[in-house]
């Protein structure tokens, strides 16, 4: 199930990502739901909220260990079903998924805006809601042990 999920969360963030790419020119904003949700096609060239611009090497390096990391430990805990697998490959999938952008353009690709917070896309998704589901799983597996 982790490699599923992992490949799935690269397939469909490259996917949009190239949807994007082709249908809208860099710096196009187009409104879905007026002052709420934009399709705003930009280039990233840090972290989250555009931090460290220009540091694409230092992004490319941990994002690879990163990704190695997890599918290290998911190669140690077996194949296990699961929503650790589940928040597991969607944090490598989402990472890996922005590693691919860095390495082909030097910058990843964004495009959901919500107005009230920076643009994103969605690997940076799959990493959030990996990381929440996986914060609330260990902190309700916590009282347990």
């Amino acid at each position: 199930m982790f490699y599923f999920i992992f490949l799935a969360a690269i397939l469909i963030d490259q996917a949009s990502k190239s949807i994007i790419m082709k249908a809208m020119y860099l710096g196009q904003s187009v409104p879905v739901i007026d002052g709420i949700f934009h399709l705003t096609y930009i280039h990233n060239p840090g972290a989250a909220f555009s931090l460290l611009a220009g540091k694409t090497n230092i992004f490319i390096a941990v994002s690879i260990i990163v990704v190695a990391a997890i599918i290290i430990y998911q190669i140690r805990r077996g194949e296990k079903n699961g929503l650790i697998t589940i928040c597991l490959g969607l944090i490598a999938g989402g990472a890996a998924g922005n590693l691919v952008d860095r390495i082909r353009l030097g910058a990843v690709v964004d495009f959901i805006d919500l107005r009230v917070w920076p643009v994103f896309n969605l690997a940076d998704s799959a990493i959030v809601v990996g990381s929440i589901l996986l914060v609330v799983m260990l902190w309700k597996s916590e009282g347990k042990t």
